[in-house]
């Protein structure tokens, strides 16, 4: 039997209903056959009930991402927040640290022009004490000197 037509003759030609059965059951079995893979197709409404439920799974993982994205942005900018604090901190140590170490030179650079100039006191009145002397020294060579000639 290769078409409904041939089914249908057999069919009415059949002399019981056993005989009836037995024709619907071998063109179910050549149908079976020729087309073995009829059991995994599916029909329309199954594939849209799926494209439906696949939509709305969809859905609900761009809102669980929406969340998702939403609750760690608000976490970088708190991290944001709290790092910024610390180095606003850290910046503020180090200037408080940068002043006191400019104050300490400060006083150093100070403490040093005062050794300097007490130094060279020192040495200005060292020179003189022995300039002076070596000075009336010389006038009284010269003294001496023009009395011989």
């Amino acid at each position: 039997m290769g078409s409904v037509v041939e089914l249908y003759e057999a069919l009415a030609s059949a002399p019981d209903e056993r005989a009836r059965a037995r024709l619907i059951a071998a063109a179910f079995e050549r149908l079976e056959e020729r087309y073995p893979h009829l059991p995994d197709l599916v029909t329309h409404q199954q594939l849209r009930e799926t494209e439906v439920r696949l939509q709305k799974e969809i859905e609900q993982v761009r809102a669980d991402l929406s969340l998702q994205i939403e609750r760690l942005r608000g976490e970088v900018k708190t991290e944001i927040e709290q790092l910024r604090a610390e180095v606003k901190t850290d910046i503020a140590q180090l200037r408080g640290e940068l002043r006191e170490t400019e104050l300490r030179l400060q006083k150093e650079i100070e403490q040093l022009r005062g050794e300097v100039t007490t130094a060279i006191e020192h040495s200005r009145n060292t020179l003189l004490m022995w300039i002076i002397p070596l000075m009336f020294a010389q006038v009284g060579a010269l003294a001496a000197l023009v009395k011989l000639l």
